[in-house]
């Protein structure tokens, strides 16, 4: 990885948190965690990170808050989020997106290393957005 690319984790579940933080930190990321709502929107506004998993079921404000809040506040609007929630509603998927995630991802069917692979994915398509443009 060419430069240090901080990922904001904002997870509850301190098992859960701790296992996603351990595979991030083995692929070259730096991990910060939120253990709920609050601290979460605390740290997006002071750590500055460049990427965001979100749970939705957390202590006080709930994820879709968080995300409604990130994406009115002009200094982490442009923070890709990426919901990442054991509930796989149709009707949760699509209020998430329509909110502004990039992606709702469902803790059951996504492994540890997936979540790596969706930092550089949406790394890659943020840096270089004209790439695959015919010249």
């Amino acid at each position: 990885m060419d430069d240090d690319v901080k990922v904001l984790l904002i997870e509850d579940d301190s098992a859960a948190a701790e296992m996603y933080r351990l595979r991030l930190a083995a692929d070259g990321y730096t991990v910060v965690i939120g253990r709920d709502g609050e601290e979460g929107l605390r740290m997006a506004s002071d750590e500055a990170p460049d990427f965001i998993y979100l749970d939705l079921r957390l202590p006080g404000l709930d994820g879709f808050e968080v995300l409604e809040r990130l994406r009115a506040d002009r200094a982490t609007a442009h923070i890709p989020v990426i919901i990442l929630t054991n509930y796989g509603e149709p009707e949760l998927r699509e209020r998430g997106l329509k909110l502004g995630a990039l992606e709702f991802l469902v803790k059951a069917d996504t492994t540890p290393a997936q979540l790596s692979t969706k930092v550089e994915q949406s790394r890659g398509s943020q840096a270089l957005p004209s790439a695959d443009a015919p010249h």
